[in-house]
């Protein structure tokens, strides 16, 4: 079987284990994505050992305990579970009738998570990067060109020279990559399962001398290597459905930062497209009409 690392080196030590250590590294090795999201108690009884014989496991294993090797496990295998993989996890995990509870909690977790691990200079490095480009490329995969495509619409007010990238097919990635050098930005985003186009695409890029900024979930991210300036977003809900919550408020604020950075000049910037959308109706005032004549 095509293991990861980690699980290689666990088949490599097999023979030297006891024998209640041997029942739980089989455990993983045969089920490591269901492993990877039950607590100590629970792997012991499903193996038939105690809760602390897993948590030694783990301390013998380089870990400094159980939550150390359950959070690797979990980082290890989000890129590799396939969507019908990730449903049954999840179905497995959550009840039905505490879906909401659950989703809501995880998503307002990843949040918090994020603003914890998120430094200023990290942050202003990367707002400052794009002040200061002639054009800023933006491009993300799949679920994550929602965000992408969220990012460019507002960075468009702000900036004469955004350019979303389209990652209809390989081929248009790189026409409109084309021009791209050393006075320009290229935002890449992307989470697991990580897109091959998104990674190829940051690294022509860079390649042509732009400055790379990553919005992804992990230093270990294929994008994380790639990039001058990354910024790290949590997204660890295991559903077929990717949870995007995270990533879209630190773009949030990403985009406010760089509003504020340009002063006034924003102020009228708005004000001419306010008058733009009013002219050529492309709201609908009637609820502001009625508030007005009331």
């Amino acid at each position: 079987m095509n293991h990861p690392p980690f699980l290689r080196q666990l088949e490599i030590n097999y023979p030297h284990l006891s024998k209640g250590h041997k029942k739980i590294a089989d455990y993983i090795l045969r089920e490591y994505d269901k492993a990877a999201f039950m607590t100590a108690a629970a792997l012991g009884e499903a193996v038939g050992v105690s809760e602390s014989t897993v948590v030694r496991f783990a301390s013998e294993n380089g870990y400094g305990g159980y939550p150390d090797l359950q959070k690797f496990l979990q980082e290890m295998i989000r890129s590799r579970l396939t969507s019908v993989q990730r449903l049954q996890v999840s179905d497995e995990r959550i009840s039905d009738d505490r879906i909401l509870e659950h989703t809501m909690t995880a998503d307002a977790e990843m949040i918090r998570r994020t603003m914890e691990q998120t430094t200023r200079e990290s942050f202003q490095n990367a707002v400052d990067a794009i002040n200061k480009a002639e054009h800023i490329y933006i491009q993300g995969t799949r679920s994550s060109a929602a965000l992408a495509n969220f990012l460019a619409l507002y960075l468009n007010i702000l900036h004469p020279g955004v350019v979303y990238v389209d990652a209809f097919s390989a081929s248009q990635i790189y026409e409109q990559l084309l021009r791209i050098n050393e006075r320009d930005v290229c935002v890449a985003i992307s989470f697991p399962r990580y897109s091959k186009r998104t990674i190829a695409a940051l690294r022509f890029a860079r390649d042509q001398g732009a400055c790379a900024i990553a919005i992804t979930d992990s230093l270990h991210s294929p994008i994380a290597s790639l990039a001058q300036h990354i910024l790290l977003a949590h997204c660890d809900a295991i559903s077929f459905v990717d949870s995007l919550v995270a990533p879209l408020s630190l773009i949030n604020a990403l985009l406010a930062s760089c509003a504020r950075s340009q002063g006034d000049q924003v102020y009228g910037t708005l004000r001419s497209l306010e008058e733009i959308w009013r002219q050529y109706e492309i709201y609908d005032s009637s609820e502001l009409e009625v508030q007005q004549t009331e």
